[in-house]
């Protein structure tokens, strides 16, 4: 297919607007598609907002955990929210380009917000650790303060990451061919676009890459390995199932997103391919969001309890004579 791409030159020929490639010539499967992803997009907003809204409406669940879940929450909607929209009009529609100033700032958003839920899943299980392992100072240690700082150091390392990587790639000259083989501007693809030979800066992100997934995944593996100890050695078997029952959901979740992030940025290089790497994208964009607000309400009594609650108030407003 040959796309229109716009170049400004200035000693070398430099792409200023991209376009996805499509998905099928097929108009049957685009449009089975697009109502697929809609459907878990509105799904996926939906959950995320009403488990945010039941925390903040509740005063039962102001707590640490539920904190750190609504927190959760709001990457969610930010996640789905920066990538989906392009997606589901590149999707039905003919005008599927994107400037490069339009890329960077969805590249920027969701690696922000990708980055943020690693670091803000490792609090939410350091959180647990502290609950199970330490609970005669969990009250002090896991204040009010304490939490806010945890959710800001996550939010900040986002944000950080998202800009370092941005402009890393895009300081880079992109000379043609201007076509995406994506859904979004996500580094690996944009990266391929790059002039002559990009191994060293392929090198970099991986890099990067591996220390921002796996740095917060250790972390994880290191609290549910203390967590698992103190379990195990818990006198009573109502204590061992309540204690694990709290870090289901929380598992379910971390296995989720970890998984299908590091098939997706972890793998070698060879084993990439424009297909795979579509499905993967739809999964860790979609079908996660989606997944999450689930696993959350249907295997904890509290948020359950707290949707009912949000779902069936009905505010009444005074009549002022």
């Amino acid at each position: 297919m040959n796309l229109n791409c716009s170049l400004w030159q200035d000693n070398s020929m430099s792409v200023k607007h991209f376009a996805f490639a499509k998905f099928s010539e097929v108009t049957e499967q685009c449009f089975l598609l697009f109502t697929l992803i809609l459907l878990m997009f509105l799904a996926s907003l939906t959950g995320n907002v009403l488990i945010a809204l039941a925390i903040w409406t509740n005063p039962a669940l102001h707590t640490p955990m539920y904190f750190f879940l609504a927190n959760l929450s709001l990457l969610e909607i930010g996640y789905t929210c920066s990538v989906i929209p392009k997606m589901l009009q590149s999707l039905v529609s003919e005008a599927r380009g994107i400037s490069r100033e339009g890329c960077a700032t969805q590249m920027f958003f969701f690696t922000l917000f990708a980055i943020s839920e690693c670091c803000l899943l490792a609090a939410m299980a350091f959180d647990r650790y502290m609950a199970i392992c330490s609970p005669l100072h969990y009250a002090t240690r896991m204040s009010r303060g304490v939490c806010v700082h945890l959710a800001m150091i996550s939010w900040g390392v986002g944000c950080i990451v998202g800009l370092g990587q941005t402009n890393y790639i895009f300081s880079l000259d992109f000379c043609g061919p201007c076509e995406i083989d994506h859904f979004f501007c996500d580094l690996p693809p944009i990266l391929a676009l790059a002039c002559g030979d990009t191994s060293h800066n392929e090198a970099a992100v991986f890099v990067v890459a591996t220390l921002c997934i796996s740095s917060p995944f250790l972390l994880i593996i290191a609290s549910y390995g203390r967590i698992l100890a103190a379990v195990l050695i818990m006198p009573s078997p109502e204590g061992r199932q309540k204690a694990l029952s709290t870090c289901s959901s929380h598992l379910l979740v971390v296995t989720l997103f970890y998984g299908s992030g590091s098939v997706t940025y972890l793998r070698p290089k060879a084993s990439h391919s424009p297909g795979v790497d579509k499905l993967l994208a739809l999964f860790y964009t979609a079908v996660t969001s989606m997944l999450n607000p689930i696993i959350y309400s249907l295997r904890n009594k509290e948020v359950k309890t707290a949707l009912r609650r949000t779902l069936g108030k009905k505010k009444v407003c005074p009549i002022k004579l």
